[in-house]
């Protein structure tokens, strides 16, 4: 309990500790110097020095000479339990506190630095400079917490919880907020911009140029099975008679057939969108949480109205999709045309992959080594480099088959050969030639490539005659040729149909869709909610906001309270520095604390010393001018006039005794009792007199 407290930088310490117990095990120094290393907060109080062994004192101690403090340590002397019960009041026992120091030898050079009044005078010193240090700070956090609380608390400060005014207002302003933030998260320009993840609008544009479009690129077919269907359909346009043209009623069956595989990308895109609308509606009303019921019914309606426009714009795109297959526009400017791709059967359309092989032969015909492979629909050349210069040798694709290869025990490559199904020599006096890889993913790449071309592998052909009629795969160079023909001519036109896609999806779903939820919220979103219950119930609070805003209505005025009190503090107080550091290293120690012993007491001098100035001490927390002290006349002196100032303070140090005894005032003995002080006591009229 006590470090909750004394951890606090703005918390000052009393590190209280009794004179007849050991100062060095003290448990109040060691947890302030626990919590207060530099002993800037820390002051020493050292209590029942009336108590100690007879002989003994605290002198060094309270002199800061023993076991030094930064601030020193103040000796101080409480009622007693036998004072307490005798109904002591504190007047008489201040007066007792300061007749013990006066009267006592070791401690009445210091009295002025001792006692209740002084730790009074000192911690209200201490106290003025931490306000006068900690104000300025305190004002600017002040300040902040007010700013930060203005916007919160400004549509409560006029709020009336049983006001039907006030509740339609709020109904009106909420839900013209709510369409506002549905409209800066969507389009981007909301004044809290997130940065930890994509949100609401950002989230709906990557969908739009990023999902989308790679759904439509991972639309994959086999290349086998589309040319299988390519030839197919040029075989069963010609019916009976043998074609000499390639016939385009082929190639809009294939392009049908791709086009409507587009579909379900488009449907899987509106579904992502749509969740994404949802989440964002879902984000904008945690604004309305204050009111449960106005919160939920307003996330059903806009829900509801999404779903609806879900199923329009889900129509919408599939009748885009209908409409390609309705018309294949042969004639457009990015389709190369039938006319193109026969006419330059030699051009770059042609060509089916380039890449680097590795060609392996014995090492008597020249060992492997790596060449520059071009495939087209009808050979395989390769060149010694990319730049296509030298040309190493042109294979014609006629009667070629493919063969897998088993990997040698040492080859990391991955290895198929081409062969000549008539047996005859295909590279000089090869039958077949070896074609390595550096991964699976290339040499699957390739044998693909070379099924556009018209190489089989060879497996494919053994099950072709089993499962298919013989007349699947024809020999026909032609028909080949013609196969090839369209497959280019499909990859041509279905890439038209994506980019038209991808251009269209995003401007249906922002018409049919978004911008349908953003007027919807704006212009119908308030007609819904009158009508879907009474307006009181909308508007009634939760529990925990109403707690909320009488807890910040009551922050926020104290704050203001707090501003303006501090306002009326003056702040040109005098400060006094902190004393210089000491070492302080004695306190985690377990050492008995010394006590001092007097000396033997001299028999007491013919006539009383004169009283030097008080013991130099350790810079007390509140320095005070120095008292000067008159010159000791060498006659006894008039006598002093204890009541002639009024305004003297009871409690401060006294003026210097003359070097003889002074006439003693009426009333007093003249007889100096024991133990009595060797200067008098100035005391305020109407108090008892020390002395009595």
């Amino acid at each position: 309990m006590l470090m909750q407290f004394v951890t606090r930088e703005s918390c000052l310490i009393l590190a209280v500790t009794p004179a007849n117990t050991d100062l060095a095990n003290s448990d109040a120094l060691k947890l302030s110097k626990e919590v207060d290393p530099q002993g800037l907060r820390t002051i020493g109080v050292i209590t029942k020095l009336d108590l100690m062994d007879e002989g003994t004192d605290a002198r060094d101690i309270l002199e800061n000479k023993l076991l030094p403090l930064r601030r020193g340590y103040i000796g101080v002397v409480n009622r007693s339990q036998k004072d307490i019960d005798g109904k002591k009041d504190i007047r008489a026992a201040l007066a007792a506190e300061r007749k013990f120091f006066l009267s006592h030898p070791s401690y009445r050079h210091m009295a002025e630095r001792m006692g209740t009044p002084h730790l009074q005078k000192t911690l209200n010193q201490q106290l003025t400079n931490h306000i006068r240090d900690t104000l300025p700070g305190l004002r600017s956090k002040l300040q902040s917490q007010l700013l930060s609380l203005e916007k919160e608390v400004e549509e409560y400060k006029n709020y009336r919880p049983d006001d039907p005014t006030r509740k339609t207002k709020a109904l009106l302003q909420m839900v013209q907020q709510f369409g506002v933030d549905f409209e800066k998260c969507i389009e981007g320009s909301g004044d809290q911009v997130e940065t930890a993840e994509l949100s609401g609008g950002a989230r709906i544009n990557r969908i739009f140029h990023e999902r989308f479009p790679f759904e439509l690129v991972k639309i994959v077919f086999d290349e086998k099975e589309l040319r299988r269907e390519i030839s197919h359909a040029i075989k069963n346009v010609h019916g009976v008679r043998t074609g000499l043209f390639t016939p385009d009623l082929a190639f809009e069956a294939i392009v049908k057939k791709q086009i409507i595989k587009l579909k379900e990308p488009c449907l899987k895109c509106i579904d992502l969108v749509i969740q994404e609308l949802i989440n964002t509606v879902r984000q904008c009303t945690n604004k309305l949480g204050s009111y449960p019921r106005l919160r939920e019914e307003t996330e059903r309606i806009v829900t509801t109205y999404v779903r609806e426009r879900e199923g329009k714009t889900k129509d919408q795109v599939l009748q885009l999709i209908d409409i390609e297959l309705s018309y294949i526009n042969t004639n457009h400017e990015d389709f190369i045309g039938f006319a193109n791709l026969t006419l330059n059967l030699s051009s770059a359309f042609c060509v089916i992959r380039k890449g680097w092989l590795t060609l392996n032969i014995s090492i008597m015909k020249g060992g492997s080594k790596a060449y520059w492979f071009v495939l087209t629909a009808e050979s395989l050349s390769w060149y010694k480099d990319e730049e296509e210069k030298e040309k190493k040798y042109m294979l014609p694709l006629d009667n070629l088959k493919l063969r897998d290869v088993e990997k040698g025990f040492m080859s990391t490559k991955h290895i198929f050969a081409v062969f000549n199904t008539e047996q005859r020599n295909v590279y000089k006096d090869l039958r077949q030639i070896e074609l390595a890889c550096d991964s699976q993913e290339d040499m699957d790449s390739w044998k693909a490539s070379f099924l556009r071309a018209g190489v089989y592998p060879e497996k494919d052909q053994v099950e072709s005659e089993d499962a298919t009629p013989a007349d699947t795969f024809s020999m026909d160079p032609q028909l080949e040729r013609q196969v090839e023909t369209i497959r280019n001519l499909v990859d041509s036109y279905t890439s038209i149909v994506n980019k038209t896609i991808r251009d269209l999806m995003p401007k249906t779903i922002m018409h049919l869709m978004i911008s349908s939820a953003k007027d919807f919220i704006h212009s119908e979103l308030l007609a819904y909610l009158y009508s879907s219950g009474d307006q009181n119930s909308l508007m009634e609070e939760s529990a925990d906001q109403a707690q909320r805003r009488d807890e910040m209505l009551r922050m926020y005025h104290a704050i203001k309270e707090a501003l303006s009190i501090i306002g009326d503090i003056s702040t040109s107080t005098v400060s006094t520095p902190a004393p210089p550091p000491v070492n302080d290293g004695w306190i985690p120690e377990n050492s008995p604390t010394p006590q001092r012993r007097p000396p033997t007491s001299a028999p007491p001098p013919s006539r009383p010393p004169a009283v030097r100035g008080p013991t130099p001490g350790p810079p007390s927390l509140n320095p005070t001018p120095s008292f000067v002290a008159p010159p000791i006349p060498s006659r006894p002196g008039q006598p002093i006039n204890a009541f002639g100032n009024s305004s003297l303070d009871p409690f401060s140090a006294p003026p210097q005794i003359p070097s003889r005894p002074a006439r003693i005032p009426p009333g007093i003995p003249s007889r100096r009792p024991p133990g009595a002080p060797n200067r008098p006591t100035i005391i305020r009229p109407a108090e008892p007199s020390l002395l009595d």
